[in-house]
């Protein structure tokens, strides 16, 4: 078998012969049975090419015949399709053959003859694509082509190509109703058969056209005019005209023809536009012409299918942009036809075709629907133009209908709405095509951009520019009609779906535009879905104002006009909502449809799926939202969420459940919307922001002037916004937060309340958020985020500022360990508060620091310590609530003890960051300006909190000041060790003294009314009633303080420069305090002094302040007491101990070298302190000169005792150089403050009742300082000693008040003892009382006397006649005696005298000769005799016992003179010894008044004293131990004295006993003769024993006269007196005969 077929096959034309033969019969079976035998041999392919051409010879003779010809056909086809042996000539003839066979009369034959032509037409291409194939990538070197080659000319195809392109051109000649070149034999043909065979050919095998240029050229050439020439009737023809008003005919448009030439059309430009440019130019610009509203209705319906058609084809689309439209001087075909497909639309609207007027009546029209339900058509309903939408194609293919009717020969009639339908279909997919397209290709460029930044990320990736253009130039070019057709389109739409797709088409639209930066045509799109969201005719007033007269505009796109159309307000659309617009003043309400909801949706949708593209197009989408959520009610809940629910705006929102249902949905869908916009790049987010505040910036202008509720979407918007973007908050705080600050200020509550909130949540949520890098270190970003924070301090109003503190506790309890950075501005909120705020603010902001220096101190930097300072100054401060200012006060001390506590820490930090900002200062050639700024950053830190302190000190209120001058004295007290001593100088003087003059200025002017009450019902004490008193009661404090420092750091203080100086201010200030005109103060003042001094109240027990101190921060005072130091010891160091308890690093305090110890007692600033000391006292005691006002200011006693007790210890420091100048002065001032007088009301207080003999403290105080100057003289060095006779002065003084009160100034001062003090009526001026001076005299007296005891024989005390002075002053007491005011007084002036010469009478004989007391005797002698013969008589009251007391006395004085004074009469002047003679003998006889009583007499002699006086009379007169003439002399003087007085007596007796007769003499007298004779017999005695020259001649004369006068006593009636005469008259035997003289002359 195998090799039977080859050899079948080369002898064929012999077997095939007799079949011929046989069908040659014409006899109907053999012919059959033949044709079948031929069919076998070619299905088994042993036909050579002789045998096919005689077959087709036969077969073509059949057909002449009319025999068989469906048989023929078959047969034809068999032998066609087989094998390939049949061509040329051949081939030709059976082509014709079947053609032929078509135009027959037999129907059947006709359909199969026109099937059989079309594959064998298909045969004869397949065969050339098949030789195409078998030659691929063989190479042939083609023919010279000659110069204009022939058209004909197919010499260089190969055979099967040959025939293609023959049977192709006949074709072409067929159709144009020319003869065919190859086809010889044709007899007829059809155009309609001739053009379905070439669009069939040039749609199945466009390769062949591609490849050949022979094919190309013969499409050029042929075809293309071809179908122009077809064309021309339509072209020309207009409906309506008639067909006469030309003259030549037109002729008409044939269906069939012109339905298939579009065909043809369709193909070319589809397969073939890249060949014929030109050609297709011309064709579309046809196509676009028969949309002509003047066309017949189906050639317009033709026509749109195939426009359609191009529809689906977005690239095609694109090549006539590239062809057409982006060429210069060519038809702008591409836009054309989107316009025409617009205008066809809306050409239907405008002018219902006549054929279709019953479209206007049926707008309910409704269809059965399968299941014979009634439902709603689908359909476009505008301005009364009804026209239904049928369902025409799959979306994306163009299914025609028309264009497929090729069995039509009439135009067939259109369906209403088909037309519409179909553009509408056109329209959509146009859109979706080119978008689609577009989107991928620039998909595809940002994923190859993409690519190429990784592999090149240094080099910036350059798209190619072409596609781009294109891209745009398409957009540009259509976007016009497109907008103008779905705006009309979505306005006519009553249909959800057609809606949807509208919408759609407009979405993804703008969003193209977006993407391509097409900024006009995307707002056009955008404003078109808004206007359609909204009610109709609202949307042009928002829109137009943001939409830059979009709206109203029309566009004119290179002259064609598309106008925008307004959307009618007729439509029947279902209400679902009625709401208010959003305008200043609303009218009426508005009204939102179905169709509304869904643009609203679809607007949603738009910004949340393309938020990136819209660019400023945010501020229409925004606005419109707003205005739906507005007319919707829906309102901003927590986080910014829209959630439903009407709040003030009454009944006039209605909503039906359909929009209800929808309500939440919308509601999430705008949150999700502005969460979406994470996904947003930064410029896009921008723009969405400044879309939010531009309608925030309306909604605040619609709301100014009146408190209505206002819109708040904006403002919520921008919170969500801010909320979702955290992590690239950066980008858009500014803008975000700047506008939300405006919103803080807007006067509309609700809309800055809203504000607040939004802004607050924003900072919190961005300080919560976890930043990468986080915000520790991030400090920018910190900073950034609280920054709007700290703005917020600026805003006026109530609700805001408690908003923002509300906000910064909730910060500070969250985020309050992680500020970091951000403490600066938390604390600048915290302090931003002013007295006009109210106090609800600053409590709050209060409780904001207190969280802070309880919890957060240590977790801030430490730079923001000094910040925390001054905000917790600034409260004390504050006068809006007086607990709040106490207790930051408190803070204040916390802080303090913070910084001690974490001192080292603080120190280390404060000094990195110093170096840090000396750097800086030293880059930027600034100085480093900080506050106290030579001083270390730790130090400047404490200089700021006592400044702070310091201010507040000097606080209008008392209580605020009392707490921060404890505070501040406290801390530096219990802290100050942790400062450098450089530090210590700005404390002294910038701090300390700083405030001390503050103080003192406000107390010096403080006012001096009453003030009534406290504020509320608060009760004042009396000693706090007026300003100044409060404000004493603060410089007291305040001096304390300072005064307290200085001791407790007086070694660290010394170590400065200026310490002297300091020193001197303080002592200043001190003096000021002393001499104001308050008693308070005053004593106050001399207490710091004492202080400063060192000079305190000893305690008890000092072990105690060791522990305590141990125990405690704060140190307390150390004390020195002065036993302890007592005179001449160097006072202990009492501060190195504190030092070094305090000193917080543990090192050990230096102990002062050798030598520091003696810096105390340096003696410049004790010196210092006794020139301000002695201004103070002679200030404060100097008596008033001109007569008393009653309210002179006079020193208390207090202050005045407090004055004196400071000198001793000031005396210690300043001995060895304390000059009799400087005890002048001490000598004033004691004497000045002992004579000022007390009021009457206070002297109960002060003095004793009038018996008691007490000193007053202020006594004491002055004696002592007498005393311890005269100690100190006492072990002081010789020189000190010229001073005793000054000390003898001053006690002297003081004596005399005994009988003297001073007097102070001219004021008139009553006695103490006759004060009125028990009966002192009200109101009335006090009296001033003189204390009682007597106890103070008397204890002068008593110290001046121990005194003389040590000092009398001291040079000076010679030298300055100190005895004569003090005889002299004794004088006063002793003269008054009974007249003295105290009987005490003469008493003790007695025993003193007696006491003092029996010390100084010794030192005056030993320095007799030098006459320094030769003026002394006289006073002595004055003294002596003021005393014994006083001038005062006694009071009568006086006892017996008394009297004898004080006759006791006088024995005493005589005594005196007996034993000191006689017996050394050589060494005493002779004129004093005779007065003393004189007085003795005076005393010694009674020389009595007369008038006296015997009982007075008896009393009042002082027999005693006589006696005595008369006893030493006598002694002298015994002396026998005369070593000198002078001695000599006093005995004869005293004897002489003595005989002569007892002469006197003997003859006043002798008298006085001859007068009385029988009475007796008075007691006194006989006692006085008796005591006379017993003094006669001693003297008789003595002259016996003494040497007889020791007596003189006038001695003995003067005894011998004596005798005559004894011998007349005889007669005397008296036994006492003979007795003792008889004693006298018997010694007289001895001296009867004058014995042997050994005198010469009476001379011894």
């Amino acid at each position: 078998m195998g090799k039977l077929l080859p050899s079948l096959k080369e002898n064929s034309s012999e077997v095939v012969q007799p079949f011929l033969m046989g069908c040659g019969t014409k006899e109907p079976k053999i012919t059959q049975l033949c044709l079948a035998a031929i069919q076998r041999l070619m299905s088994h392919e042993v036909v050579s090419e002789a045998a096919a051409g005689n077959i087709i010879n036969m077969l073509w003779q059949l057909m002449e015949n009319g025999l068989e010809e469906l048989k023929l056909l078959q047969t034809v086809l068999v032998l066609l399709t087989t094998n390939t042996v049949v061509h040329d000539d051949v081939l030709s003839k059976a082509i014709v053959l079947c053609f032929r066979l078509h135009f027959t009369k037999d129907n059947i034959t006709n359909n199969t003859a026109a099937a059989t032509v079309r594959q064998v037409v298909t045969v004869v291409f397949e065969r050339m694509v098949a030789e195409d194939e078998r030659f691929k990538g063989i190479v042939e070197q083609p023919p010279p082509v000659q110069g204009n080659s022939n058209r004909r000319s197919v010499s260089t195809l190969r055979p099967s190509a040959k025939d293609a392109y023959m049977l192709f051109q006949d074709l072409c000649q067929l159709v144009n109703a020319d003869a065919p070149y190859w086809l010889v034999g044709m007899t007829e043909m059809t155009r309609t058969f001739g053009l379905e065979l070439l669009e069939s050919v040039l749609n199945d095998f466009p390769g062949v056209f591609l490849q050949h240029q022979e094919f190309s050229f013969l499409l050029k050439e042929r075809v293309c005019p071809l179908v122009i020439k077809l064309f021309s009737p339509n072209i020309k023809f207009r409906q309506g005209s008639s067909s006469s008003a030309s003259p030549a005919p037109v002729e008409k448009p044939y269906f069939p023809i012109c339905m298939r030439l579009l065909r043809v059309v369709s193909v070319l430009i589809k397969h073939f536009y890249s060949l014929l440019v030109t050609e297709c130019e011309i064709f579309l610009s046809l196509l676009v012409k028969f949309l002509d509203g003047e066309k017949p209705q189906w050639l317009r319906a033709v026509a749109v299918e195939s426009v359609h058609r191009l529809c689906v084809q977005p690239h095609l689309l694109r090549s006539f942009c590239q062809s057409y439209d982006m060429k210069q001087h060519s038809t702008k075909v591409f836009r054309d036809i989107v316009n025409a497909l617009g205008s066809f639309i809306q050409s239907l609207f405008i002018v219902p075709n006549a054929g279709n007027s019953a479209a206007v009546s049926a707008p309910a029209a409704s269809t059965k629907g399968a299941g014979g339900t009634m439902t709603t058509q689908a359909a476009f309903e505008y301005r009364g133009t009804w026209i239904p939408l049928m369902a025409v194609s799959v979306q994306g293919s163009a299914k025609a209908t028309y264009l497929e009717m090729l069995d039509k020969v009439e135009p067939p009639s259109i369906p209403e709405g088909y037309a519409m339908s179909v553009a509408f279909s056109a329209l959509l997919d146009l859109v979706r095509g080119i978008t689609s397209m577009i989107e991928r290709e620039l998909g595809a460029e940002e994923q190859e951009a993409a690519e190429f930044r990784e592999a090149h990320p240094e080099q910036e990736w350059k798209p190619q520019p072409g596609s781009h253009l294109v891209w745009e130039e398409m957009v540009s070019a259509c976007w016009c009609g497109l907008l103008a057709a779905l705006s009309l389109l979505l306005d006519a739409s009553t249909d959800e779906t057609a809606t949807e797709n509208i919408l759609k088409a407009e979405l993804t639209m703008a969003s193209l535009c977006g993407r391509l930066g097409l900024v006009t045509p995307r707002d056009a799109f955008i404003t078109a879905i808004c206007k359609a969201s909204l009610p109709p005719h609202y949307a042009l007033t928002v829109l137009s104002s943001n939409a830059t007269n979009l709206s109203n505009k029309a566009y004119s796109i290179q002259g064609q006009t598309v106008q925008i159309i307004s959307p009618s307000s007729e439509s029947h659309q279902q209400v679902v909502a009625v709401g208010q617009p959003l305008a200043a003043q609303p009218q009426g309400t508005v009204v939102l449809t179905a169709k509304n909801i869904q643009c609203m949706r679809t607007l949603l949708n738009l910004a949340h799926c393309h938020g990136a593209v819209l660019g400023t197009s945010w501020q229409l989408v925004l606005a419109t939202l707003q205005h739906l959520v507005w007319i919707l009610g829906l309102k901003p809940s927590a986080g910014g969420a829209l959630k439903p629910g009407r709040v003030v705006e009454g009944p006039s929102t209605v909503l039906t459940t359909a929009v209800m249902t929808d309500l939440p949905i919308i509601s999430n869908i705008l949150s999700r919307l502005f969460e979406s916009s994470q996904y947003l790049d930064d410029v896009s987010l921008h723009h969405l922001i400044n879309g939010l505040c531009s309608l925030s910036l309306e909604a605040m202008e619609l709301a100014y002037g009146n408190n209505k509720e206002p819109s708040l979407f904006a403002v919520a918007k921008l919170l969500e916004t801010g909320l979702v973007n955290m992590d690239r908050i950066e980008i858009l705080w500014r803008p975000l937060t700047g506008h939300l600050l405006e919103v803080c200020q807007h006067p509309n509550s609700r809309m800055r309340e809203w504000g607040a909130e939004a802004l607050t949540a924003l900072i919190k949520a961005g300080l919560s958020y976890k930043h990468d890098p986080p915000l520790a270190q991030n400090q920018r970003l910190q900073l950034l985020l609280l920054n709007p924070l700290k703005e917020l301090s600026n805003v006026l109003h109530a609700d805001i500022r408690q908003k923002q503190l509300e906000s910064v506790l909730q910060i500070l309890q969250s985020q309050g360990d992680c500020l970091g950075p951000g403490w600066p501005l938390v604390l600048a909120v915290i302090g931003a508060i002013r007295n006009d705020q109210g106090e609800s603010l600053i409590r709050t902001a209060f409780q904001c620091l207190q969280l802070v220096v309880t919890d957060f101190l240590p977790t801030m930097p430490c730079t923001c310590l000094q910040i925390v300072v001054d905000v917790a100054g600034s409260f004390g401060l504050q006068n809006q609530e007086l607990n709040i200012s106490l207790t930051s006060i408190g803070l204040l001390w916390n802080i303090s003890d913070y910084f001690f506590q974490r001192g080292e820490a603080i120190t280390q930090e404060l000094e990195r960051e110093e170096e840090l900002m000396q750097k800086q200062a030293r880059e930027q050639g600034e100085t480093l300006n900080r506050p106290f700024h030579p001083a270390p950053p730790f130090d400047c830190l404490w200089l700021c909190l006592y400044a702070k302190l310091g201010e507040l000190c000097v606080d209008p209120r008392p209580a605020v000041r009392k707490s921060a001058g404890q505070t501040l004295f406290s801390t530096i007290a219990a802290h100050g060790t942790l400062l450098q001593q450089p530090t210590w100088h700005i404390v002294v003087w910038k701090v300390l003294f700083q405030l001390l003059d503050c103080v003192r200025t406000s107390s010096t002017n403080a006012d001096k009314e009453k003030i009534e009450s406290g504020g509320g019902n608060i009760l004042i004490h009396h000693s706090r009633d007026t300003a100044e008193k409060q404000w004493a009661e603060t410089w007291v404090l305040t001096l304390a303080g300072v005064a307290r420092i200085f001791n407790t750091r007086r070694y660290l203080l010394q170590q400065l420069g200026d310490f002297f100086e300091a020193w001197e201010v303080l002592l200043n200030h001190i003096q000021s305090a002393a001499l104001s005109k308050n008693n308070e103060v005053s004593l106050a003042a001399l207490k710091s002094f004492q202080e400063i001094l060192q000079i305190v109240t000893p305690v008890k027990d000092s072990d105690k302040v060791v522990d305590t101190l141990a125990a405690m921060v704060v140190p307390p005072v150390l004390i020195d007491p002065l036993s302890a130091s007592g005179p001449g010891r160097p006072l202990v160091r009492s501060d190195s101990l504190i030092e070094r308890l305090t000193r917080y690093n543990g090192a050990e305090l230096q102990v002062p070298p050798p030598g520091e110890e003696s810096a105390l007692e340096d003696s410049a600033l004790w010196w210092s302190a006794w020139n301000t000391w002695y201004r103070t006292g002679t200030d404060s005691t100097r008596p008033p000169t001109g007569p008393i006002e009653k309210l002179s200011f006079i020193p208390s006693q207090p202050f005045l005792t407090a004055l004196i007790q400071i000198f001793p210890a000031l005396y210690q420091h300043i001995k060895s150089n304390f000059s009799m100048e400087d005890l002048k002065k001490l000598g004033v001032i004691l004497q000045g403050a002992v004579s000022v007088p007390i009021s009457s009301d206070a002297s109960p207080f002060i003095l004793p009742s009038y018996t008691e003999a007490v000193l007053t403290s202020l006594q004491e105080a002055v004696l002592t300082a007498l005393d311890v100057l005269q100690k100190a003289i006492c072990v002081g060095p010789e020189n000190l000693q010229v001073m005793y006779p000054a000390i003898f002065e001053q006690l002297l003084l003081f004596v005399k008040f005994s009988c003297k009160p001073p007097q102070y100034g001219r004021m008139d001062t009553k006695h103490v003892a006759n004060a009125k003090y028990n009966q002192i009526q009200l109101f009335a001026p006090a009296e001033w009382v003189a204390l009682n001076y007597v106890p103070f005299a008397e204890r002068s007296l008593e110290v001046m006397e121990d005194l003389y005891h040590k000092t009398a024989c001291h040079k000076a005390v010679i030298n300055e006649k100190v005895l004569q002075n003090i005889i002299k002053t004794l004088r006063i007491p002793l003269g008054l005696k009974y007249a003295c005011p105290s009987e005490s007084t003469w008493k003790l002036a007695v025993s003193s005298l007696l006491k003092v010469l029996s010390i100084g009478l010794p030192v005056a004989r030993q320095h007799a000769s030098s006459g320094k007391f030769d003026t002394m005797w006289p006073e002595l002698a004055k003294a002596f005799e003021d005393f014994l013969f006083t001038k005062s008589t006694p009071p009568d009251n006086l006892s017996i016992q008394e009297f004898q007391k004080n006759e006791a006395i006088d024995v005493e004085v005589v005594k005196l003179i007996s034993t000191e004074i006689l017996p050394f009469s050589n060494l005493i002047p002779k004129d004093f010894v005779a007065q003393i003679m004189a007085m003795l003998n005076k005393g010694s006889i009674h020389s009595q008044p007369v008038s006296f009583t015997e009982a007075e007499i008896e009393q009042r002699m002082r027999e005693e004293f006589s006696k005595v006086c008369f006893e030493t009379l006598l002694q002298f007169s015994f002396s026998s131990k005369v070593s000198t003439p002078q001695e000599g002399y006093i005995s004869r003087m005293a004897l002489s004295v003595l005989l002569k007085r007892s002469q006197d007596v003997l003859r006043r007796y002798v008298e006085d006993e001859r007068l009385s007769g029988r009475c007796p003499l008075p007691r006194q007298q006989v006692t006085e003769i008796i005591f006379v004779l017993k003094a006669i017999s001693t003297l008789m005695d003595s002259l016996k024993k003494t040497q007889p020259e020791n007596v003189d001649d006038n001695t003995w004369a003067q005894v011998i006269a004596l005798y005559p006068t004894l011998v007349e006593c005889i007669t005397c009636s008296s036994s006492e007196v003979s007795c003792a005469l008889k004693e006298a008259l018997g010694p007289f035997k001895d001296f009867m005969q004058p014995p042997i003289s050994k005198v010469q002359n009476g001379e011894s």
